[in-house]
């Protein structure tokens, strides 16, 4: 644990200091749990929104964008449950006067669980080799039984006390548990009580005329309140979806682990409208499709699990998240529910419109019910940083911090350098930059050794470097020097936007999607 500590630690530190990630306000001491993009991380999260964008509109007919505002009608905030049922359990320690969520405090502590259990599978891995049968051993092996035993029996408890919203018993746990403060090491509890994570604001130019709003909490309700005028515009028929990016905001206590959960945040969401009685076969489906999206990107398929709801939403009828392992453990990055049709229904009493939907088919008129897909930017863009970072030893005992990011999100694609800064190489490696830079993101540099830019390039993710020497004023060949490998060789010029091209495409990484 202490190892993946000290690795979430340089992720973080990493970030800062290629240009990734920087805490928002720091010369003011910053503002806690709100963070900026610098000029790399910006651009792998447009990359990252493209791709959840593209791989959304472009390869489904039937799935359409819009945008729609941060602010809302607060009324919508009353009819979606927000107003009285967005909240969290909160726990605070006398001791460390510090404030936890109990529901995180409980499942990080069924998480020790099952670390000792993969301890315990991972010693008999290795002393047994090549005969070690793990399923049996599962099965069999006297302390995995007893581990999981326990887990399983505060799982129940826990899963129950948060379907009851019994706050009192969650309390009762944690006590049982002796699961103690972080900070203080004690466990001295308060109660545990709930708190609403919504921002209040006001709209209006008078104090006696203002109207009270919220920062919406989540983007999925500016789609269902223009689901009607999506459907009618573009004579969609169902199925159908509408994707959207945009800023969300809560007012998250208990904010940790850098961008993982923060106070202002973006979301890629997806509402897929179906005909009653359909909505849990579209659910399989769409929880096997963004799977899919997601180990396209090659992080490794063992980093994603399917991790099923304990409690269900008030408006939901199946529900689960895609988890990934991040340097902290698995950890949701993507959710997939089945909404029914709680959301339009509750629009339709509270506005007082007709929002149904006349199915030709069947010659009927009714709600639709919706599949969700909604997955964190920032939490997809640790989660593939996390993934793509390493120190990577080299000979001559120095190591190398690279980032093996998938080509097609990368910040920059390829870097053109020209081997001294004289004899024409600059601007020989400057005609190249301005041939390419049309294709996709390509930077020149000069300044250094050519192998402390090498460095700097593997750093920040950049597949492909270019560099022009005194042979290249010669007969138009250029070193292309491949980021994971590191292995060069010589090309011509003329040829440079197809080779690197065919790697850092977008369209390379949408047709494994299909």
């Amino acid at each position: 644990m202490a190892q993946q500590d000290d690795l979430f630690k340089k992720i973080v530190s990493h970030c800062k200091e290629y240009g990734f990630v920087f805490q928002s306000s720091e010369i003011y001491d910053g503002l806690s749990a709100v963070y900026d993009y610098g000029q790399n991380g910006v651009e792998l999260k447009n990359n990252i929104k493209r791709y959840w964008w593209e791989g959304m509109t472009l390869l489904h007919n039937n799935i359409v964008g819009i945008d729609s505002a941060i602010f809302m009608h607060p009324t919508i905030w009353k009819a979606s449950g927000h107003v009285d049922a967005f909240n969290d359990p909160l726990i605070d320690n006398r001791d460390s006067k510090k404030r936890y969520r109990a529901d995180v405090l409980i499942e990080d502590h069924l998480a020790k669980y099952d670390e000792k259990i993969e301890k315990e599978v991972a010693k008999a891995r290795k002393r047994f080799g090549d005969s070690f049968d793990e399923a049996l051993f599962r099965q069999t092996n006297p302390r995995i039984l007893e581990n999981a035993q326990k887990r399983d029996a505060i799982h129940e408890r826990f899963a129950k006390a948060l379907n009851d919203n019994n706050l009192e018993e969650l309390r009762q746990i944690i006590i049982d548990c002796e699961i103690v403060c972080p900070i203080s090491g004690t466990r001295n509890w308060t109660d545990v009580r709930q708190f609403n994570l919504m921002f209040k604001t006001e709209m209006g130019s008078t104090a006696d005329g203002a109207m009270t709003i919220y920062l919406r909490p989540e983007t999925a309700q500016g789609i269902f309140v223009n689901y009607l005028n999506v459907q009618k515009t573009g004579r969609m028929r169902l199925p159908f979806g509408i994707a959207q990016i945009g800023k969300a905001f809560r007012n998250e206590i208990v904010a940790r682990q850098f961008i993982f959960r923060m106070r202002e945040f973006e979301q890629m969401e997806m509402q897929f409208f179906v005909r009653p009685g359909e909505e849990l076969k579209w659910f399989e489906h769409w929880k096997q499709t963004r799977l899919r999206w997601h180990k396209a990107l090659g992080l490794g398929d063992h980093k994603y699990r399917f991790h099923d709801h304990d409690k269900l939403a008030h408006y939901a009828n199946a529900a689960t998240d895609i988890e990934f392992e991040m340097p902290f453990g698995f950890k949701e990055v993507e959710g997939i529910h089945s909404r029914t049709n709680f959301d339009l229904s509750q629009h339709e009493k509270y506005s007082g419109k007709k929002i149904q939907y006349f199915d030709p088919e069947i010659n009927e008129s009714y709600v639709p019910y919706v599949i969700e897909t909604s997955i964190g930017v920032d939490r997809m863009f640790l989660s593939v940083l996390s993934a793509a970072y390493e120190e990577q030893p080299l000979d001559g005992g120095e190591v190398r911090a690279v980032l093996h990011l998938p080509p097609a999100l990368a910040p920059v694609k390829c870097a053109v350098m020209p081997l001294v800064r004289k004899d024409g190489l600059p601007e020989k490696a400057l005609e190249i930059v301005n041939d390419l830079k049309f294709d996709f993101t390509t930077h020149y540099e000069e300044k250094d050794s050519i192998g402390k830019r090498y460095r700097r390039q593997d750093a920040i993710g950049t597949p492909y470097c270019v560099t022009v020497d005194h042979q290249t004023l010669e007969d138009n060949t250029v070193t292309l020097r491949e980021r994971d490998s590191m292995e060069q060789t010589r090309v011509n010029v003329d040829e440079l936007r197809s080779i690197v091209n065919e790697r850092v495409s977008l369209n390379a990484l949408l047709r494994r999607l299909g």
